[in-house]
């Protein structure tokens, strides 16, 4: 099971970008049940926020709920993950307290990776980061492109 940022469905649906083929590749596996993925609901919501600043809310909406159909079951943050991710978020000053919480909730999770196209969880001690522009072929889904 790997876990997905934000970036990676921003991209998944956005306009034409180099990231979205990489994107769009691990959500098609993921909707063809050839690849386990998960999220947190407040990836979902940073999703359903910077959507909805380029689109309207009812389509923000639409492709939030979508997700998180496809993403099912969410992993929760607990109490633990938090407090993880503000000791992280405190000693790296490239990670933002979002990041930080989402690396920890990974860890704390048993994610195999974490797929993103933010280069600030590089430095997360113990958190196996996928670039997304790598994911497709590191997943082993090179031929899904």
């Amino acid at each position: 099971m790997i876990a997905l940022d934000t970036t990676v469905l921003v991209y998944a649906v956005g306009s034409d970008h180099a990231l979205r083929e990489s994107a769009r590749a691990l959500v098609a596996a993921i909707g063809a049940g050839t690849l386990r993925a998960t999220t947190t609901a407040e990836v979902l919501q940073e999703f359903a926020h910077v959507r909805a600043r380029r689109r309207s809310r009812a389509d923000a909406v639409e492709l939030t709920r979508a997700f998180a159909k496809l993403l099912a079951p969410l992993l929760p943050v607990e109490e633990e993950h938090l407090e993880l991710g503000l000791g992280l978020w405190e000693r790296d000053e490239g990670l933002g307290a979002f990041d930080a919480v989402l690396a920890a909730t990974a860890l704390g999770s048993g994610v195999e990776a974490l797929v993103t196209a933010d280069r600030a969880f590089d430095g997360v001690p113990g958190l196996r980061v996928v670039p997304l522009e790598e994911g497709p072929a590191v997943l082993g889904l090179a031929n899904a492109q």
